[in-house]
């Protein structure tokens, strides 16, 4: 190894070997620091370049390749290297001209007078104590001891600290574990290092602490994996669900049979407190069956229910439209407050709407995401009934107070994200995501609301002549063209609602007609109203991309997300109500 050291510093030394203070030859030990710090970016770089290819994929092929890479760039070769010089300057003091390796012209220029503190170079740089040595001895050291110790210190902590951020900004749009193939090999390489002449140490440090500075550039500039790439390799989070209906004839020729016993239902990831009006606790199954995973529509509830007037005590009208009214209603029966969605003189495709709405909700249990109790026959019309929400939705925040700022708007993307993500589970897709069906209690957590177009994948689409899936301000470019929605469109979508959150207007822009909205979708027109000076800028744009292929799928939206807010110091569990202060006009 002597040999391919003496190689470096002969490099070093012809590059950059200045004939002053304090010695050419202990220039070109920085500048044989400096080319070694070249080393680990290379393997960053080479890791980077694989990573095009395989995403987050690690299994026993890549986890072998990066750690061999990771152990050779940052550990193998930089320690054999720096002990190398180390042991090439010890050769020439001892007078072993041989084993330097150096010419006879080379160990001339070696022997001489450094000027300033150092004399002759030959004694300064391999003649004297070891970093171990003078570290614990404390004495014979041509340097005063505190200043071993700060060089040491600062030196060596600072290449370990940029040694790191090669290796994250390497392992970028995935997992931060795999940093570890890099810095942990080179905290190891500064320990195993303490053998080296402890002046030859404090010059090699100083030219490799700037060049790991450096060596972050080329790494930033391959670039991370494609989202294409990663949501591909990116396998349990991003495999579509299996659709969970079984073909069967349609709901007018269902005969009555007896009802399956309700599956259980799954785990909710974290409990979330609910409101004083909405905390009784849950009904029990309706006789009637179970409202979700059933295939065919969901039965009535029995005619007894509402005989002699209904069980829901109605309090106040919160919304109504062209489909009916919604209600804040008691349940006289478990004296709870709930929400009731009156569809009026219900048809057949309004009626099909309803039980896709309910049996969507009562699939998806999660506690970001509005749950149904019932689904029951009104005086005035089919009713939906639901938890009872009681906060402002986003778009009347937004609107009423300002935009959201970073951490608001990064919580409320990561919990949407994840809401959605469960629902994606069970094979459901919301497909009209916007400000308004987000609803922020009195604590500030968010609540999706109205699958009033969900659609289970698989099914069939709705029938309704000149339906609008969604939107048109927050209609994703290919739903927009009448392709068939799918977890990207939501994402799509999410991605457009937090944009608004954060600017107060949609990504494409507003138009003056809901149709001329729409036909911009469909043209995959740029957006042109994102956010640029939030953090979350280049993830927007991302997530709102015209090709549903490249777009990050949610778990990867969830995953970035939380990143940045832990970064920031923030949890991803707080309240999203914290807004941007409006300026005022001149």
């Amino acid at each position: 190894m002597n040999g391919l050291a003496s190689a470096l510093l002969s490099l070093a030394h012809s590059l950059f070997g200045p004939g002053f203070c304090p010695g050419e030859w202990v220039w070109a030990t920085s500048a044989a620091g400096a080319l070694v710090a070249l080393v680990p970016p290379i393997g960053a770089v080479a890791v980077s370049i694989i990573r095009k290819g395989t995403g987050n994929r690690y299994d026993a092929t890549t986890l072998s390749v990066f750690g061999a890479i990771g152990l050779f760039s940052a550990l193998v070769l930089p320690w054999l290297l720096s002990n190398g010089v180390s042991s090439v300057y010890r050769a020439a003091f001892a007078g072993s001209k041989a084993a330097t390796g150096l010419t006879k012209t080379e160990l001339g220029s070696l022997n001489n007078d450094g000027g300033c503190w150092v004399g002759n170079q030959t004694k300064y740089l391999g003649g004297g104590q070891s970093v171990y040595d003078v570290l614990f001895s404390k004495n014979g050291a041509d340097l005063p001891f505190f200043v071993y110790v700060l060089a040491f210190v600062v030196l060596g902590a600072g290449s370990l600290f940029f040694v790191m951020l090669q290796g994250r900004t390497a392992f970028r749009r995935g997992p931060k574990w795999p940093s570890r193939f890099f810095w942990i090999p080179f905290a190891a390489m500064l320990v195993f290092s303490v053998g080296m002449e402890a002046n030859t140490a404090l010059h090699f440090w100083l030219g490799f602490l700037p060049f790991s500075v450096l060596g972050l550039m080329p790494v930033a500039m391959v670039g991370p994996p494609p989202w294409s790439v990663i949501n591909r390799s990116d396998a349990p989070p991003q495999r579509e669900p299996e659709p969970r209906r079984e073909q069967g004839p349609p709901p007018s020729q269902v005969q009555p049979r007896p009802t399956p016993p309700p599956p259980p239902p799954p785990p909710v990831n974290r409990p979330y407190p609910k409101t004083a009006l909405a905390s009784a606790p849950e009904p029990p199954s309706p006789p009637g069956g179970a409202l979700a995973a059933a295939p065919g529509p969901i039965p009535p509830p029995p005619g007894s229910r509402n005989a002699g007037g209904s069980r829901y005590r109605r309090v106040k009208q919160l919304g109504a439209g062209g489909f009916g009214t919604v209600w804040q209603a008691v349940d006289t029966q478990l004296n709870r407050t709930v929400a009731l969605k009156i569809a009026h003189a219900p048809d057949r495709d309004t009626a099909e709407r309803m039980q896709r709405e309910a049996r969507a909700l009562a699939v998806v249990s999660h506690p970001n995401c509005v749950k149904v109790y019932d689904l029951a026959e009104e005086p005035d019309g089919l009713a939906l009934v639901m938890e009872y929400l009681e906060g402002r939705p986003l778009a009347e925040l937004v609107d009423g107070q300002g935009p959201l700022d970073d951490i608001a708007a990064g919580r409320l993307w990561a919990t949407m994200a994840g809401a959605l993500a469960a629902a994606h589970e069970k094979g459901v897709l919301h497909r009209d995501i916007k400000p308004s069906n987000i609803v922020l209690d009195p604590s500030g957590l968010a609540h999706l609301i109205d699958f009033g177009i969900a659609r289970s994948q698989g099914d069939s689409k709705m029938t309704a002549t000149g339906m609008m899936i969604g939107t048109p301000d927050f209609v994703a470019p290919e739903q927009a063209m009448g392709a068939v929605a799918s977890p990207a469109s939501d994402a799509w979508q999410l991605a457009a609602t937090i944009s608004y959150a954060l600017s107060g207007q949609p990504p494409r822009g507003t138009r003056e007609t809901p149709m001329a909205a729409l036909m911009a979708a469909a043209r995959a027109e740029p957006v042109s109203r994102l956010p640029q000076r939030s953090a979350h800028a280049r993830l927007l744009a991302a997530s709102l991309d015209p090709e549903p292929r490249r777009r990050p799928t949610l778990s990867a939206v969830r995953r970035e997300v939380e990143g940045w807010l832990s970064r920031a110091g923030k949890s991803p569990d707080g309240p999203v109500t914290r807004v941007v202060p409006r300026q005022p006009h001149r």
